[in-house]
């Protein structure tokens, strides 16, 4: 008898598109801070809050909204964040100065913490364990798509519109998807239970003050200025979090999941490549546009490698991972990535791009075979009523490893790069790349300095990526198991820990 979703590749792409809004915003922001920071007459402070308060907002909810969706329906609150986010995208396009920008961020935060977890949740409701692998891997290249496509994308906004243009194109995105989700997608719950406000509460302290803390470590330190406070009180609620959710009876977050080797392996070994990811888009944007002196189109254009090898990657993925296991498949994807961070790191200010796009094509192979493994394997152990609580534990702490990732490699940037710079450089010129190339004024010696000085601590960066990447590889090999995805799990309803049931077995579907 088919148990399976007729509409299920409908809802794919229905899940997609609630993914791409996410993602194409981010980047997209990322082009726009130049020609907002004009407009709006913003400091770099008034920037910083700008990008922090939505990674804030966002980290610190995403649990919350993740149980939120197991216990009222997974649709529902995706749905509910979707029109948040495309109402707060749409309100960014008439804001005039920097308060009203972070405003409409924090809103943005909060929508995009109720869409995240829905997506992934739903997706491992509506395929089974035969079909998941080939959803999931479309699932992560279309991600992949607005990731090296959303900066041109802003490029070409900017260039022929205003910097208000970014968040404009949100809106027709989230309403197709909200559209196509009350038309195709069915409700999806799992069984009622008991609120949980006090780990809800310490969940989002706890989070919302490790993102603080982490993105502070540049500026601060790990224990200067107020970051000890942060940092303490991360340490209490996250302790009090874990404390409390093993001795309640109706725990918000079931962590009894990091006792499955699958679910344990994969997400801390995700969380290690966020780490050495977290400053890639960072570091290379400014070798292509300050060193290769590309604009901000081009140099969006040069991520296309990644692009179409990830999407390879993905596609060979979803075959292997059915012969070989999830455990070899992120091994050998972690060694390619692994492969082009080191190749990364021998970049100088003379070498070109062939280099770079070489390492590029390795780095989006790697991921797109590892990632998608190393999701499927730990979404594997999830039971389906748990589905979106258990996403979202698992997107939380890639969240904390990708904005460590960009606090460590971006503090070695810039102190790589000041130590590199001649002693006799103008104090503008130590701070950045860019402010080195402001300073220069036609001086071609300042210009040739500061460009070596930016790719030798480029290559420390791209060293520390690489051995995070190989540590990451080495735990997902010793903690994973490494025995082909079971499908007989599903058709026999599953234990608690084991694979997440099918929706015939697991949570209640609602037309």
């Amino acid at each position: 008898m088919e148990t399976r979703n007729p509409r299920r590749w409908w809802i794919l792409l229905v899940l997609c598109l609630s993914t791409l809004v996410l993602v194409v915003d981010s980047m997209a922001l990322t082009v726009a801070v130049p020609s907002m920071t004009e407009d709006i007459d913003a400091t770099a402070q008034d920037i910083q809050w700008i990008l922090d308060s939505y990674i804030l907002v966002f980290a610190g909810l995403l649990l919350t909204s993740g149980s939120l969706g197991d216990r009222f329906g997974r649709r529902r609150i995706m749905v509910i964040g979707l029109v948040l986010f495309g109402a707060a995208s749409l309100a960014a396009t008439v804001c005039t100065d920097p308060g009203e920008v972070i405003a409409v961020r924090i809103a943005m935060g909060v929508g995009g913490a109720l869409i995240m977890p829905s997506t992934l949740s739903i997706l491992i409701t509506v395929f089974d364990d035969e079909e998941r692998g080939r959803a999931m891997a479309a699932w992560g290249s279309v991600s992949m798509l607005g990731l090296v496509g959303s900066p041109v994308l802003g490029g070409v906004l900017i260039d022929h519109f205003s910097w208000h243009s970014i968040f404009f194109i949100n809106v027709p995105v989230v309403g197709l998807a909200v559209l196509a989700a009350l038309t195709l997608m069915p409700e999806s719950k799992g069984p009622w239970q008991k609120p949980d406000p006090l780990g809800a509460v310490l969940s989002a302290a706890g989070m919302t003050a490790l993102i603080w803390w982490i993105i502070e470590l540049p500026q601060h330190g790990a224990f200067g200025g107020r970051s000890t406070i942060t940092l303490v009180v991360a340490v209490l609620a996250l302790g009090g979090f874990v404390v409390w959710e093993n001795t309640t009876s109706a725990p918000m977050v079931p962590l009894v999941l990091f006792r499955h080797r699958n679910f344990s392996g994969g997400s801390l070994s995700l969380t290690l490549v966020q780490v050495g990811n977290g400053g890639l888009l960072l570091v290379l944007t400014q070798y292509l546009q300050f060193v290769l002196d590309y604009s901000p189109v081009k140099a969006g254009l040069a991520f296309v490698p990644l692009a179409v090898a990830a999407l390879i990657g993905n596609a060979a993925g979803a075959g292997l991972t059915a012969r070989i296991g999830h455990r070899l498949l992120v091994l050998a994807g972690m060694l390619v990535m692994a492969t082009a961070f080191a190749l990364l790191a021998t970049v100088s200010a003379t070498t070109g791009f062939t280099v770079p796009a070489v390492a590029l094509g390795l780095l989006g192979l790697g991921a797109g075979l590892a990632m998608p493994a190393a999701v499927g394997a730990l979404m594997g152990t999830i039971p389906a009523e748990k589905a979106g609580v258990g996403s979202a534990l698992n997107d939380t702490i890639q969240q904390a490893g990708t904005a460590l990732g960009i606090a460590i490699l971006g503090s070695l940037l810039t102190s790589g790069f000041a130590d590199g710079m001649p002693a006799d450089a103008p104090e503008q010129a130590k701070h950045s790349i860019a402010g080195a190339l402001a300073a220069a004024q036609g001086d071609a010696g300042l210009v040739k300095a500061a460009r070596e000085a930016f790719t030798s601590s480029m290559s420390t960066t791209f060293t520390i990526s690489a051995i995070g990447v190989l540590a990451a590889a080495l735990l997902a090999t010793l903690v994973m198991r490494g025995g082909r995805p079971e499908r007989a799990a599903a058709t026999a309803g599953g234990s608690a820990g084991g694979p997440a049931d099918t929706p015939a077995n697991g949570p209640e579907l609602v037309a």
